[in-house]
């Protein structure tokens, strides 16, 4: 069933984003979160018609969580734009710590920190900025300006891993938003530098960019996100995929991307005709 909303139910939705005419809320796509038994929220804002789709709005809206790894895209800019790294190729060597995830125990380039989304790393940027200058561009930002609830205490290197921070999906599509049209307050360099690192399929019909996270809840249960971009025809789509379960064998890796194409190829994408 398909839902329409207008009015002052727009008001917490409009202010991650520019001020939609209406909001579809499509609860056809609950079947994709119980076929891979999650629960979360999804939301496509379509730039063009300034038109919002959404499943579980009051989730989308108005429920905060952790940002885990989608938190590198701020990261990134915050170093660039610093000028701790200076571009993708920059280099953090690895701090000789042998951790679980194999693919990080080495000397890496933020390109590849970013690509394979490598905690250690972006931990070691963070510390490299200082408190004092990521508290100003979070604050400048106005990331989770909804809520007091990005100020760093003595967890300047996980605050974003740690659920002390916190945001909602409204908000994390309306950071993509903004990055894409180079309507954040950092360089225009700065902003198209983290964009590179987020396309992941560039062909005739559409362009596909993206940042995932991955990291638990404080009730202890998995949480994933999938926040972006789809462009067909130089018109781009601002999406956000959130999903949660308590079960820890459920394949979040796969069932991220698995889902958000099979959503986005339900509303007509990937054919180049959008």
């Amino acid at each position: 069933m398909v839902k329409w909303i207008s009015g002052s139910l727009l008001i917490t939705v409009a202010l991650a984003a520019c001020s939609p005419n209406n909001v579809t809320v499509d609860n056809s796509i609950k079947k994709y979160f119980d076929q891979n038994k999650v629960t979360g929220c999804f939301g496509l804002f379509d730039n063009g018609q300034g038109r919002f789709t959404i499943y579980n709005l009051p989730r989308f809206s108005d429920s905060a969580y952790t940002p885990a790894s989608t938190f590198k895209i701020v990261n990134s800019l915050i170093g660039l734009e610093e000028g701790v790294v200076n571009d993708t190729n920059t280099v953090i060597k690895w701090d000789s710590v042998v951790r679980s995830r194999t693919e990080c125990n080495r000397d890496m380039t933020m390109w590849d920190a970013f690509r394979i989304s490598c905690p250690p790393w972006y931990q070691q940027l963070a510390r490299r900025i200082g408190q004092p200058k990521m508290q100003h561009w979070l604050d400048t930002l106005g990331y989770a300006r909804k809520r007091d609830t990005f100020k760093i205490t003595n967890n300047l290197d996980t605050f974003w891993l740690d659920n002390s921070a916190k945001v909602t999906a409204d908000e994390q599509l309306g950071l993509v938003k903004k990055l894409y049209f180079d309507q954040l307050p950092f360089q225009k360099r700065t902003q198209r530098t983290v964009r590179s690192m987020m396309l992941w399929e560039n062909n005739s019909n559409y362009r596909l960019s993206y940042k995932t996270g991955w990291n638990t809840t404080d009730k202890g249960n998995q949480l994933g996100w999938l926040i972006g971009w789809i462009e067909e025809n130089k018109h781009p789509y601002f999406f956000v995929l959130q999903v949660e379960s308590p079960d820890k064998n459920v394949d979040f890796a796969s069932i991220r991307i698995n889902m958000l194409k099979a959503i986005l190829k339900d509303y007509g994408f990937f054919e180049g005709k959008k």
